[in-house]
């Protein structure tokens, strides 16, 4: 559902568009807060940071994200992202693959 909103403990997101082989988000992570680490049987995932420092965990290896940067998250993998910094983190994330809901 485009124009979907949502706020989360750790933030919000918002759906920017949805078709059926890709929904992009627009999430916000509030300062000092990170979603639950997961993932996904039957998508993967491409983010693009474009705002903020991040720390990205994915498949147990953690590394710092800024603006610009592109993390191609496979379908499986383990995965999430912390904002670092003071201000908000915006993450775009493509989620590919026909299905969207949240294990």
């Amino acid at each position: 559902m485009a124009n979907y909103e949502e706020k989360r403990p750790w933030g919000e997101f918002q759906n920017i568009l949805e078709e059926d082989y890709t929904k992009v988000k627009k999430i916000t992570i509030s300062p000092e807060q990170r979603p639950s680490y997961q993932y996904h049987e039957k998508r993967g995932e491409v983010w693009v940071i474009v705002q903020g420092l991040g720390e990205v965990t994915l498949e147990d290896e953690t590394f710092k994200v800024g603006y610009g940067d592109i993390i191609q998250v496979k379908q499986g993998d383990k995965h999430r992202i912390k904002n670092i910094e003071q201000d908000q983190d915006l993450v775009h994330r493509n989620s590919i693959g026909r299905i969207f809901w949240r294990r």
